[in-house]
């Protein structure tokens, strides 16, 4: 029986960890035996949105046409998993009334935790002026007023945010709950089962 497909959609400023969690989170779904594909901004703006500016028209229009894939996979029983900052909330809102299988994860940073972490120093420059239409600096971040899960990396590893992001799934029932033993611990747990003397 086909396993069904959602959206997980990241959202949160450049450089706060969308697409780490998003690999670390496709690895574990796979381990569920879904079919994933993740659309990771920076690879959609040089592929499906060449050409497209930092407007907010063309910002909406890049975000439209990620949703519009993801929908596609969701449709067809593929979890589609989306790494793009997605600033404004509307478009977001769009998004997922298009999809209805839609779970947004507000990945979380402080601005300065970004700006120490960010060896492009583009938060720097964007700060310092030199850098003009930089999300989160001098155009908008709209924050989701009701994400099905918020993670806070500056507090917290990506190991752990990802495994509360698997959590919520499991939670919503879009993932079966993983058995805490392994493969081999359960072939080891039936042959002592089957051992004679078992009790």
């Amino acid at each position: 029986m086909a396993k069904k497909g959602f959206t997980l959609w990241f959202t949160g400023l450049s450089g706060a960890g969308k697409t780490t969690l998003a690999r670390l989170v496709e690895a574990e779904i796979k381990t569920r035996g879904h079919k994933v594909e993740v659309l990771d901004g920076d690879i959609i703006r040089t592929n499906l949105s060449k050409g497209l500016g930092f407007s907010k028209e063309d910002r909406d229009t890049n975000i439209r046409r990620i949703g519009f894939v993801c929908n596609l996979l969701t449709r067809n029983d593929v979890v589609a998993i989306a790494a793009a900052i997605s600033p404004y909330r509307a478009v977001r809102d769009e998004v997922r009334r298009d999809i209805g299988a839609f779970i947004e994860v507000y990945v979380r940073c402080p601005i300065e935790v970004l700006a120490e972490r960010d060896v492009k120093g583009l938060y720097k420059k964007a700060l310092a002026g030199e850098i003009k239409n930089f999300t989160g600096v001098d155009d908008p971040y709209e924050s989701p007023l009701a994400p099905e899960v918020t993670v806070d990396t500056d507090e917290e590893s990506p190991e752990q945010s990802a495994a509360r992001i698997v959590a919520k799934l499991e939670e919503m029932s879009l993932l079966a709950a993983q058995s805490i033993f392994s493969a081999d611990d359960n072939e080891e747990v039936g042959r002592r089962v089957e051992a004679p003397g078992f009790v």
